[in-house]
């Protein structure tokens, strides 16, 4: 198989990794059903798998991790840039001459007793002007049968790339297997897992893990640390963003991406189910946006992804239906909960946990232990084609235009339920001030404060400061009238009882509703110190249970709260040394003005 590759740097890449990592045998993906159906047959009597019930479950999988492999490991993820300047403060930076040599150690002979899979991959449509190829080497089958799922994968691909370049992903799970030596149903190996970056030369290192992001390579590693690498250098955009098109009554339709942190809604905001009638939202992608100037000079945008990596506990009728419809069938589920009918659960499905279970480790498992039934992290892989609300323009090679980019975290104060910017620069300086208090999912004391700019906080590939600088030059390629408006968003307000003011889930959409309407001006706003506020009649909220107080509380601008936030900004900036544009300067100082009253106009 492998003589006929045509492509001659994949070919020479290949017989290069064989020759280090010594596998047993190579295979080449062609993506197909057949092939799928026997990868997950494999993984069905090597024990990774355990086979759903077919009548509730068709087609689909439970897989146990290793406890000590659950979630991406940032401690042990690096970005390799020639300088640690280039990687900046927020990333965790190794020499690339140093890093390779210690690659080197751990990757001869990872591969013993393995099959190396060979996965040709297209992030986003095939053929795309804005999709990019990728070939992860891995020694994994529930990675190959994640990676098909959750990209383009296979001949296709292959063909596509011809003799052109392609981002190199290598991974193992660093355990290899002497002649005659019984496997594990998730082999890993924790102590020396490494996730590392060569910006420079577009490629990724993965040894020791198995699990998500640290081995679909596809996914942070490439669609977001090296392609936000590749999007500075070529003017565009890689982004840990949803993609949404809303369509209001009137059968107008307009497309928004939006960036949140961790726990603060982005998925169920991708597949909301709107509460007011005629308003319709459709899903283009949960996750990752990559976005490039059309000719017309307006921002479109792509989904890389083919599929969904879905955060399992939380999950449920109430918060998020459509994504419950979508894993219904051909799906992996893993680190969650089996029932005796053989089906899935995990915390918060269903109004009432079944009497009896076994849990994510393989022990029994009633309401009354004390131990949860799911992994906090556990995960569903699922074929975006599945979802119900998918967006017809979702596989579009030209992708779709975008008049809106929407910021948001997770407060219990100062932050309103929405505003807008005042223009780009003000609003790149939002989208850098994004915070959010951290939740029991987060590492750290709960409730404490954490910046996480643009939600990129742990995937931007290179120093975060140029990063900022990137989104100021993307603005100074179009005109003011064709670029996406900016707005900010917080559900998460809290009244003096620490209850949640706003209903938030498919009530959501009479926030996009205001946002829908100020995109071209259809309503007006209030200029206030922090951007423009909604005028409360504008917020429709017909049937809803909230006071006119509730709805003036979620609006409400405290000086002192908003001066402490700004002083909270510059300590953050100033880590970054004289990284930070001095643009932002210059919006910290205007809004400190602007709450004290001493600048009345921009």
């Amino acid at each position: 198989m492998v003589e006929q590759l045509q492509n001659l740097r994949l070919k020479s890449w290949l017989a290069e990794i064989a020759d280090l990592c010594k596998p047993e045998k190579i295979y080449i993906c062609d993506g197909s059903d057949r092939e799928y159906d026997e990868l997950c047959a494999l993984l069905e009597a090597s024990k990774t798998f355990i086979p759903l019930n077919q009548e509730k479950r068709p087609h689909s999988f439970l897989a146990r991790s290793d406890a000590r492999d659950v979630a991406r490991v940032e401690e042990r993820t690096f970005i390799c840039s020639p300088t640690e300047k280039e990687a900046g403060p927020t990333n965790n930076w190794r020499d690339p001459i140093e890093m390779r040599a210690e690659l080197l150690q751990l990757f001869d002979g990872c591969m013993k007793g393995r099959t190396l899979y060979v996965i040709p991959f297209s992030m986003g449509p095939l053929g795309s002007e804005l999709a990019e190829i990728g070939i992860e080497l891995t020694d994994s089958a529930y990675v190959a049968v994640n990676m098909r799922i959750m990209t383009r994968m296979g001949a296709a691909v292959l063909e596509q790339l011809g003799d052109g370049d392609f981002v190199k992903c290598l991974h193992s799970v660093g355990v290899p297997l002497e002649e005659g030596a019984s496997d594990v149903a998730w082999p890993c190996n924790p102590e020396k897992t490494v996730i590392a970056h060569y910006p420079q030369h577009s490629s990724v290192w993965s040894y020791g893990s198995g699990y998500g992001g640290n081995a679909l390579l596809g996914k942070k590693c490439f669609a977001l640390r090296i392609a936000s690498t590749m999007a500075q250098k070529n003017h565009w955009l890689a982004e840990h963003m949803l993609i949404v098109g809303v369509t209001n009554p009137e059968g107008e339709k307009k497309y928004f991406v939006a960036a949140f942190p961790s726990a603060c809604g982005k998925t169920n905001m991708a597949m909301l189910e709107a509460s007011l009638p005629g308003w319709k939202v459709e899903c283009v992608g949960d996750d990752i946006a990559w976005m490039k100037f059309g000719d017309d000079g307006r921002l479109y945008a792509i989904n890389p992804e083919a599929g969904f990596f879905g955060v399992a506990p939380g999950t449920s009728m109430k918060s998020n239906p459509n994504a419950l419809r979508t894993c219904a069938s051909n799906s992996i589920f893993t680190n969650v909960a089996l029932t005796p009918e053989q089906d899935v659960w995990w915390e918060k499905l269903t109004p009432e946990p079944p009497a009896t279970a076994t849990d994510w480790l393989g022990n029994p498992w009633t309401p009354e232990s004390a131990r949860a039934a799911a992994h906090p992290n556990s995960r569903f892989t699922t074929p975006l084609e599945q979802c119900p609300v998918l967006d017809p323009a979702w596989n579009d090679p030209a992708g779709v235009p975008i008049s809106g980019i929407i910021f948001g975290g997770r407060r219990s104060h100062t932050i309103p339920l929405v505003y807008q910017s005042f223009n780009w620069q003000h609003g790149v300086f939002l989208g850098a001030s994004v915070s959010s208090e951290t939740t029991a999912a987060m590492k750290g004391v709960v409730g404490k404060l954490r910046h996480d700019p643009f939600a990129m906080l742990p995937f931007c590939g290179y120093n975060m400061g140029d990063y900022f600088s990137h989104w100021l030059e993307m603005g100074t390629r179009s005109t003011a009238a064709k670029l996406p408006k900016i707005f900010a968003v917080n559900w998460f307000k809290k009244d003096a009882e620490g209850r949640f003011i706003w209903p938030g889930f498919g009530e959501n959409i009479r926030v996009l509703k205001w946002i829908f309407e100020r995109v071209d001006e259809d309503i007006e706003a209030q200029k206030s110190p922090i951007g423009y506020l909604p005028n409360l009649e504008d917020i429709d909220c017909t049937g809803l249970q909230l006071s006119k107080q509730a709805l003036g509380d979620l609006f409400a601008i405290e000086q002192s709260d908003w001066l402490q936030e700004a002083e909270g900004m510059q300590d953050y900036l100033s880590q970054f040394g004289e990284q930070p544009p001095d643009s932002f300067h210059e919006e910290l100082a205007q809004l400190r003005a602007r709450l004290k009253g001493e600048e009345s106009s921009l």
